[in-house]
């Protein structure tokens, strides 16, 4: 017997519009949208949710649940039981892990990791290497979304500097490539400068010039370059500097693009002003930059420059963020609280609620082809979170989620809180509650 549940008088954002509604949910899916009447025969649950927001769930293109491998910072169960405490409902973890998911048969045991443990649905990068183009081209594309390409340090061994293999991806990979762009020789040159200038103890402050405008723009417009050449499909993470926008088109709908791009939270939030009080909290790469360059971010958004917005959830421990700039490890702990990050960020009039869920829930569905989620559509499956826009959320060290046990946002005040997270139709968080007992699926994608 099919179940029926009625989500009534929500405001509902979807598609660019704000209206007052009601959502039916059957089983895994959305069965209709009520924006005026509701006109139904059969018996239905319901929740009332006059004075909230109803939004798509939010499809997070980049994290770091550091399963398998490194599960002393994170794993798939904390991180994506944080997520949907978040309002994220889907997310795409990254290869970097140990090991590295550059087989194809690593990346599948990931995928059953995730089956067993994942309270949201889930997908896998499949990582390049500078000698695995034979196992790239095993990847089923209905299956997996990308295939990532560290083109900077990050991530050690899985460095692809190698031309010939470079030219060799960009022609032969017909599946989306999806890039971390800092280019090495200038990151390299710019740590021996400032040795010779400081010695080997470089405060944080420094982190921005080492992993400079330069490194990210000479990387990132190689990277268009050869998408350009070979007509590919490429995908550039965490765009961090106003210059490499001009490497980006708006004028053209996100269906037709084959050069796209994606700006994490932190890079909108945070400027370089803001090392001083935060330190190795704040620490990522590519670097938080001026605050020119995060106000141009928040412009490119709004322009349609820049076309999905993501986390890059990287937990570590705090032990681990510890030491010099070249020492602390980079990357931090995002996802429990992006979304309202985001809301609040456009409270302050940095762009709209409606942009909010194009950039979180719509663009990533469309970019990566994920086959009905994104949207609030009958058809679709029902991933959707209730959002109290007139209840304030206070991170602190007792409500933070994540395995790592901390975050760059506590002691801050958001201004919305996420009550409610359906996934797949079954509500995985309520109130604070978790039902333990739901796992996500698997993506699929119509490439």
């Amino acid at each position: 017997m099919k179940k029926l549940h009625l989500i009534k008088n929500a405001t509902i954002i979807n598609e660019g519009r704000t209206f007052k509604g009601s959502v039916l949910l059957e089983d895994e899916y959305i069965k209709a949208v009520f924006e005026d009447k509701i006109e139904i025969s059969e018996s239905f649950d319901e929740t009332d949710a006059e004075g909230l927001l109803l939004l798509p769930g939010v499809i997070d293109d980049q994290v770091h649940f550091r399963e398998p491998g490194l599960t002393h910072k994170g794993d798939i169960f904390t991180e994506s039981r944080a997520a949907v405490a978040g309002g994220v409902t889907s997310f795409m973890d990254m290869p970097n892990t140990r090991p590295q998911a550059t087989t194809v048969e690593i990346l599948e045991e990931k995928y059953e990791l995730a089956e067993q443990k994942s309270f949201a649905n889930y997908s896998f990068l499949m990582g390049v290497t500078n000698d695995n183009i034979d196992e790239l081209k095993k990847v089923n594309a209905r299956n997996v979304p990308a295939v990532k390409m560290f083109m900077g340090s990050s991530t050690g061994n899985m460095l692809v500097d190698n031309l010939e293999t470079l030219n060799r991806i960009f022609s032969e990979i017909s599946m989306m490539i999806v890039t971390h762009c800092e280019d090495e020789t200038t990151i390299q040159k710019n740590i021996q400068y400032y040795k010779n200038l400081l010695g080997d103890e470089i405060p944080i402050e420094y982190h921005p010039l080492i992993r400079s405008e330069e490194a990210c723009y000479k990387s990132s417009s190689f990277a268009a370059e050869l998408a350009t050449k070979y007509n590919s499909r490429l995908h550039v993470f965490h765009l961090s500097t106003a210059k490499e926008l001009s490497l980006f088109n708006s004028d053209i709908p996100l269906k037709d693009k084959r050069i796209t791009a994606e700006v994490c939270i932190h890079h909108l939030w945070f400027s370089d002003a803001d090392y001083a009080k935060y330190g190795n909290r704040i620490k990522w790469n590519p670097a938080i930059k001026t605050e020119s360059d995060r106000l141009a971010l928040i412009e490119a958004l709004n322009s349609n420059k820049i076309d999905v917005v993501a986390t890059d959830h990287a937990p570590h421990l705090l032990s681990e963020k510890e030491g010099s700039c070249l020492k602390a490890a980079s990357g931090g702990p995002l996802i429990q609280h992006g979304l309202i990050a985001m809301l609040q960020l456009a409270k302050t009039g940095n762009f709209t609620r409606e942009k909010v869920i194009e950039k979180m829930c719509h663009a990533p569905a469309e970019l990566f082809r994920i086959e009905n989620r994104g949207y609030i559509r009958p058809g679709y499956f029902a991933d959707l979170v209730l959002v109290n826009p007139n209840q304030s959320t206070t991170v602190t060290s007792d409500n933070i989620l994540y395995k790592c046990g901390w975050s760059p946002f506590e002691g801050t005040t958001f201004d919305n809180t996420v009550l409610t997270t359906w996934v797949n139709g079954r509500k995985v968080f309520d109130n604070g509650v978790f039902d333990e007992q739901v796992r996500g699926k698997r993506l699929l994608f119509n490439n």
